[in-house]
């Protein structure tokens, strides 16, 4: 048996799967203690059911996508050392940003040290604006992490009470605006991760479960849940990419279709390709920002069941945060959820408090309650509608994409849209017929992202760097570092020695069996030339088991609520 755990901004959702079928479910309100939410949603579908026939646990969770969605989180202070190139004004990330002139080369040597006085200099700057939290990004520290130990060292002897995030620890791969963004919101959520994933472990533990707990990464893959601290980034678009397995699981296998996740709040939209979700040819894009988390090509949008509406003079505004339950729910303001209550499209609250919710938006404007909640309606389909025409026109634009059409010999646009979530019967129907398409909510479709991470195929990594001139190769996830034994070597070889690495992997965690065909993540090779001769190479390659589902999801026994 499989469990799937999806915590949410406003729900926690568990699904429990025997044989490719829905043995249970359930779907209860996120507490501020998420123990006591994880708890209750875990008995309600283990009942009857012994703690030792779980196999595997996998959570999502849209809590930190949410976090930075809302931009509820606390500021981070930027410290780069991008040596010389760009002008430093294109580094602007928003937020107090301190530069040092150090610089490492490509190689990873040492061309400028760091000067002391200007580490002095931004450490005290960030400490005269209270920076809790601090990000220390060198652009080559992939290859030569001194600089950025040496701040933290300096940061540990002035005894500052700061969280600190080093980008050579977040992500391994060139570009440094993506590590810097990468690194950036690692530090902005790692304590709230910390405190979920400790929360999920105690909540298992506390019921027995012995079995091996993973979470969903933003590209569909996964990793053990102990071994994520290490980087929580990746995990960011977890619950999107969970809904999107969810709904690939649960459509019929080979179509195309839209899929639309509207929740408490935020809505999660992708695009599933004859079967296959697509995949971002760029690196998560959040909030602007390009990083180096490899993700499903999802696009987060701040608008939810629970999003606050308000009046602003003659104007009926929808806003892009939530601040509690809707307003029929003993919530503090009007909410899209109550509109859908108003015109009978919801079963959740109470019908007077909904009402009272419209006459409150609407009684200085002389609208009647239904005029209201319509009005909303428009608001919220209007917004998600056009966020999907603009990721129609982005694919299209994209040479990766455009592959795809060429292959099919048509412009690659789904007659489908599928609705999952909670708030996604309400608004599914008006959305479809914006966008000229058909409206399909699936069986199961309100614990989609648990039945996600449920069927979600369990996948390793490794990544191996290779120095041909010092003949020497490390694998990262290993902490290994030898010598290359295989010489000439070449890319083409170091996937080969990667591949077998993964083998090794594959069987120290029991997935063998599993491991399936293998894609390649990331290859970088650079040419080390001096005196105008190549004196050898430095060659980075990713490998990962390849993504997927298990198994599609029959119709079952539903023991869920009714």
């Amino acid at each position: 048996m499989y469990i799937g755990l999806d915590v949410g901004g406003t729900y926690t959702d568990a699904v429990l799967l025997e044989k490719g079928q829905v043995r249970a479910w359930s779907k209860v309100p996120t507490r501020q203690d998420l123990l006591t939410s994880l708890l209750e949603s875990f008995d309600m579908i283990m009942t009857g059911v012994h703690a030792d026939l779980i196999e595997r646990v996998v959570l999502s969770t849209t809590m930190i996508t949410n976090l930075i969605a809302e931009k509820k989180y606390d500021p981070v202070g930027l410290i780069l050392i991008p040596g010389p190139g760009l002008d430093h004004s294109h580094y602007n990330y928003n937020t107090e940003t301190c530069i040092l002139s150090g610089a490492i080369d490509y190689r990873g040597r040492e061309i400028v040290p760091l000067s002391p006085g200007e580490v002095e200099g931004a450490l005290e700057r960030m400490a005269s604006l209270n920076y809790k939290k601090v990000a220390v990004i060198g652009k080559f520290s992939s290859r030569n992490n001194k600089h950025e130990k040496e701040v933290f060292k300096r940061i540990q002897q002035a005894n500052l009470d700061w969280q600190v995030e080093m980008g050579h620890q977040v992500a391994g791969q060139l570009n440094f605006p993506r590590r810097v963004m990468s690194t950036l919101l690692t530090c902005a959520t790692r304590d709230k991760y910390q405190f979920f994933t400790d929360s999920v472990l105690a909540a298992l533990d506390n019921r027995g479960i012995k079995c091996p707990v993973y979470i969903l990464k933003a590209d569909g893959g996964t990793m053990p849940l102990k071994t994520s601290l290490a980087a929580p980034v990746e995990t960011i678009f977890s619950g999107p990419a969970a809904s999107i397995l969810g709904v690939q699981a649960l459509i019929p296998p080979g179509e195309t279709a839209v899929v639309v996740d509207i929740g408490g709040t935020t809505s999660d939209l992708a695009l599933i390709l004859s079967g296959q979700p697509l995949l971002s040819s760029k690196g998560a894009n959040i909030d602007g920002q390009m990083t180096h988390v490899r993700a499903l090509a999802v696009k987060s949008v701040p608008v939810g069941g629970d999003s606050v509406v308000e009046r602003v003079g003659r104007e009926i505004i929808l806003l892009s945060e939530r601040i509690g339950p809707p307003y029929c729910m003993g919530g503090p303001m009007p909410t899209p959820t109550d509109a859908l209550k108003v015109l009978g499209l919801t079963r959740l609250g109470d019908l007077n408090r909904a009402k009272e919710a419209m006459q409150i938006l609407g009684g200085p404007l002389g609208m009647r309650e239904w005029e209201v909640a319509a009005r909303i309606m428009m608001l919220v389909t209007g917004t998600i509608t056009s966020e999907i025409a603009g990721m129609f026109r982005s694919w299209e634009q994209e040479p990766a994409y455009r592959v795809w059409e060429v292959l099919q010999k048509k412009k690659v646009r789904p007659d489908t849209v599928v609705g999952v979530g909670g708030a996604a019967s309400g608004f599914l129907t008006q959305i479809a017929a914006a966008l000229d398409c058909y409206p399909v909510i699936p069986p199961y479709a309100r614990v989609a992202n648990a039945i996600g991470a449920a069927v979600a195929r369990p996948t390793l990594q490794v990544s191996l760097r290779a120095d041909t001139e010092q003949g020497t190769f490390s694998i990262q996830e290993e902490g290994f570092q030898g010598p290359i034994e295989d010489a000439p070597f070449n890319e083409d070889k170091a996937l080969e020695l990667a591949r077998k690495w993964l083998w090794k992997r594959a069987e120290k965690y029991g997935l063998k069996d599993n491991l399936g065909d293998v894609e390649v993540i990331r290859k970088e090779v650079f040419n080390m030339v001096r005196d105008w001769v190549t004196r050898g190479k430095l060659i980075d390659v990713s490998v990962q088991t390849k993504r997927g589902i298990l198994h599609y999801i029959g119709t079952g026994v539903d023991k869920g609520e009714k």
